[in-house]
């Protein structure tokens, strides 16, 4: 595939994709178009920054940018990868704050999309997602994973305007605790336990009781980053041990996981936007959250807890019940489980919306195939998780 500069025909948004061989400079530009966007945590310029920073070898990004009228109101990174269907057929993939790379992939973007000035946003999404369809052959796709509602509904629209077929490669579902909801029906501060079923509350509340008799329950937020390191670093030894228990890997197996992370929490502590949680009864941690902060919005990207033969105990779930509690008291907007709806995130939350990951491309006999293959390889890890309904979610993109 080709791309040269070009104007697209809708509002005269000038969008080009040219290689990022340097990022010297990029900073101020996306965080100047961040300030004029309401894009995500994973669009902000904390998490892409410290992403192009720690790319694979191999790996070329490049770097979208539309514009109106000269103004920078669009950008996106997108990175080539040649993949093979079926073991035979070359497809060249182009990967939105992706690699192709399904190790270093698992940091696990989410609400993905193009980061749009809120003046143009949908305008912007639909122009710089129709461009890129418009170009793309017979031999390429256009990879789009967690996409935002709104960006999937950008994205279908152009497939069916450049008279592609769209794949979905992956269909979940992303589900939180609105606070405006709790807040309208009276239950701000510590009635949130109110609204939950009688199960779960029961559930939550002897779990307390349990862990209030060793000694007191203590929950706190790393003041400072060499705090939230520590956390960190206390939060890979218990998400590993109850992966390993379980014959899996875990997230923190990934290579990158541990260095990119670390350096997003240096950055983030000190502005508020990474958030890590421990919980303690009787001065023994029993659970720790790592948890991003973006606009109102706190988002559970990752938790270790320390399970115990005792199954009246609970310790994700209660460590999720006090920071969601704690966010009430803080005044923030909602508690974001993000996808993968497993455990008791569905028991804890009251709102939700689909968020898939799709592919968009010419439609041929090997994507139709390919499609039917990852139908039923979802439709297995379905069950899988079904049957893991005890346990606390997987770690995102393992």
């Amino acid at each position: 595939m080709t791309f040269r500069p070009t104007t697209d025909t809708d509002g005269a948004i000038d969008i080009d994709l040219l290689p990022l061989d340097r990022t010297d400079g990029l900073a101020g530009m996306w965080t100047d178009l961040e300030s004029r966007s309401d894009g995500s945590f994973f669009l902000s310029w904390l998490w892409i920054g410290h992403w192009l920073a720690l790319l694979p070898p191999g790996v070329h990004p490049h770097l979208l940018v539309a514009r109106l009228h000269g103004e920078v109101v669009g950008l996106a990174v997108l990175c080539p990868r040649v993949q093979w269907r079926l073991g035979l057929l070359r497809t060249r993939c182009w990967m939105l704050h992706e690699t192709g790379d399904r190790v270093f992939d698992r940091l696990f973007v989410e609400y993905n999309g193009i980061l749009a000035d809120r003046r143009h946003a949908d305008s912007v999404t639909s122009a710089c997602l129709r461009w890129l369809g418009s170009r793309l052959t017979r031999s390429d796709e256009l990879v789009l994973a967690g996409l935002t509602d709104k960006a999937e509904i950008a994205a279908r629209r152009a497939a069916a305007q450049t008279g592609h077929a769209v794949q979905v490669r992956l269909a979940d579902t992303t589900q939180w605790v609105d606070f405006d909801r709790i807040r309208a029906a009276g239950g701000g501060g510590g009635g949130y336990r109110a609204g939950l079923g009688r199960n779960t509350r029961s559930a939550v509340n002897r779990t307390e009781r349990l862990y209030q008799e060793r000694g007191g329950l203590d929950y706190r937020v790393a003041a400072t980053v060499e705090e939230a390191l520590e956390d960190f670093a206390a939060l890979e030894l218990l998400h590993q041990a109850s992966w390993q228990a379980r014959g899996e890997v875990g997230a923190f197996a990934n290579p990158a996981f541990r260095p990119f992370h670390e350096r997003l929490i240096a950055d983030g502590v000190p502005k508020g936007a990474i958030r890590l949680c421990r919980i303690s009864a009787g001065g023994e941690p029993i659970g720790y959250l790592y948890n991003m902060v973006h606009r109102n919005r706190v988002m559970n990207y990752q938790g270790g807890f320390a399970f115990e033969k005792d199954n009246r105990l609970k310790p994700g779930l209660l460590s999720h019940v006090l920071a969601i509690e704690d966010s009430l008291r803080r005044g923030e907007d909602c508690y974001d489980f993000m996808s993968t709806p497993a455990g008791h995130k569905p028991l804890l939350a009251n709102a939700e919306q689909p968020m898939n990951w799709l592919a968009l491309g010419p439609d041929r006999l090997s994507r139709r195939l390919d499609a039917q293959w990852r139908q039923a390889r979802g439709a297995l890890a379905e069950t899988v998780k079904r049957s893991m309904r005890g346990w606390f979610a997987p770690a995102k993109g393992s």
